[in-house]
């Protein structure tokens, strides 16, 4: 039930808020008194969103007496946004919190539908804007009831040329209403129409980056109320994850430019750094924590970030320290390990001549482990797997459970290797963190792919073969190549 669901309800001032209101009312900090009808002798919360729909923040709470009266009050002041009023059995409504003290009433049979406001020009509009389009809306669902028709046709684009012209008028009367503010950063830019391509159809590419460059010109960053909406993070999700190519370069480009579109609010500078940091130290795409690096070491490390505390600053600084050296086209940095029998193992010697080594990090004792084994071995056994060298190294439980294992899945065409010494940290310096973890290497023992699910080794192998195929220099004038179909990158 949030602004763009619920689009409904017209605009109306209730007489009987009057007596609500008519109390003292403190100079200071917040008084907003409710009648519920239908409601009684229960508690209700007042709450804000907290940067998307599913997430809020209780900041008040109020018990409803026998006639369904109630007032949040407080000396405290509630920061601006937009807020949510919960009832028991999970049933709620929005209000704008623009104006400390104010009124309101409605009727548990509809909740928005019956609201009345008075004290309060944010929610007057906020409510009149909905009613209105409600009754646009009710009168399209009318017709699309109806036979299809010309005249039903041209009806229907009539509402819908009324709606719209209503918006923009509402928009133009309340350009300082935070309830206006709301409505165009929830829409999404109006594209233009594209000028042709070659081949005479619109251009969908020159459609994508209009689309794109304007995605933000309605949602302003420097206004820290719109922290507390419903709008912020999927707004953030849909830009940094759909429409930005999700290579570092690119992400820490689109990164910046948010973080210094907040220009001078600290609340939701510090929101976004720490938001788009979170969603990329462990990133659902392959090779993108180089985001959270550059992160870290150009707004955490550099008192970019408010309040950082010594603790937060050293698990970052350590965390970089570990990811730095792995990332997607390093040199990946091969174990000191050994053999069954402890003779030391040259695995760079062992893996020589292979295109792909996948570097299997284990612990024999592991669940996933012993069921993402035999699916590697599959794919390693058949002719796709030609060409790839298994590292498989154990980096918990003792040489013989080790070995038993090895005896156990058939490992002996894999290279298996054993830390005898316990020295080695697996955690800091490959971060293995949960097993398997899964390292692809190329021909140069480059890293091509990190904390790969182990039953993706195999299409990833076989997509990054295709890239290489796609990526072939061209024959040369005297050369007569075999004609060989076409490999698509994707």
């Amino acid at each position: 039930m949030n602004l763009r669901n619920y689009c409904t309800l017209m605009l109306g001032l209730s007489l009987g808020l009057v007596s609500l209101l008519a109390s003292a009312q403190s100079p200071e900090g917040h008084r907003i008194a409710g009648r519920i009808r239908g409601l009684k002798d229960t508690t209700v919360v007042l709450a804000h969103y907290q940067y998307d729909a599913t997430h809020y923040v209780p900041k008040d709470t109020a018990r409803v007496d026998a006639s369904g009266n109630f007032v949040f009050q407080s000396r405290k002041k509630l920061p601006e946004g937009l807020y949510l009023v919960v009832l028991p059995k999970g049933r709620y409504f929005d209000l704008m919190l623009a104006e400390q003290q104010f009124g309101f009433e409605t009727d548990t049979t509809d909740l928005i539908g019956s609201m009345k406001t008075d004290g309060s020009v944010e929610n007057a509009a906020f409510y009149g804007y909905q009613h209105k389009l409600k009754s646009i809306f009710d009168q399209m669902g009318k017709l699309d009831k109806l036979p299809k028709s010309e005249v039903t046709a041209q009806q229907m684009k009539a509402l819908q040329t009324e709606a719209a012209a209503y918006r923009k008028d509402f928009l133009a009367k309340n350009p300082k209403l935070l309830t206006s503010k709301i409505l165009l950063a929830s829409a999404d830019p109006d594209v233009p129409t594209p000028p042709k391509a070659a081949n005479g159809r619109p251009d969908s590419l020159w459609q994508f980056n209009y689309y794109k460059n304007h995605f933000w010109d309605n949602f302003d960053l420097t206004d820290d109320r719109m922290l507390r909406t419903s709008l912020l993070q999927p707004r953030i999700d849909r830009y940094i994850k759909e429409l930005t190519f999700q290579q570092v370069d690119s992400l820490t480009k689109e990164a910046d430019m948010l973080i210094k579109r907040a220009g001078p609010s600290k609340d939701m500078r510090n929101y976004l750094i720490w938001y788009l940091t979170s969603q990329y130290e462990r990133p659902k795409v392959l090779g993108t924590d180089g985001l959270f690096i550059h992160l870290v070491e150009n707004y955490w490390l550099k008192g970019q970030f408010d309040n950082l505390d010594s603790s937060t600053r050293k698990t970052l600084t350590e965390r970089v320290a570990i990811l730095k050296p792995l990332q997607v086209g390093k040199s990946f940095q091969m174990p000191v390990v050994s053999d069954t029998l402890a003779r030391p193992i040259n695995l760079a010697q062992a893996t020589t001549g292979a295109d792909y080594t996948v570097m299997f990090f284990y612990a024999p004792h592991c669940g996933h482990c012993r069921e993402a084994t035999p699916k590697v071995k599959q794919f390693t056994d058949s002719p796709a797997g030609k060409g790839v060298k298994v590292v498989a190294v154990a980096i918990e439980d003792s040489a013989e459970d080790w070995k038993k294992f090895i005896r156990e899945f058939k490992l002996t065409n894999w290279v298996n290797g054993y830390d005898h010494s316990q020295r080695i940290d697996f955690r800091r310096q490959y971060d293995v963190y949960s097993t398997p973890t899964v390292y692809v290497l190329d021909k140069n023992r480059k890293i091509i792919a990190r904390a790969l699910p182990a039953e993706d080794i195999g299409n990833f192998i076989e997509f990054s073969r295709k890239q290489a195929a796609n990526k072939a220099p061209a024959a040369t004038a005297t050369t007569k190549p075999t004609p060989k179909p076409k490999v698509s990158g994707r």
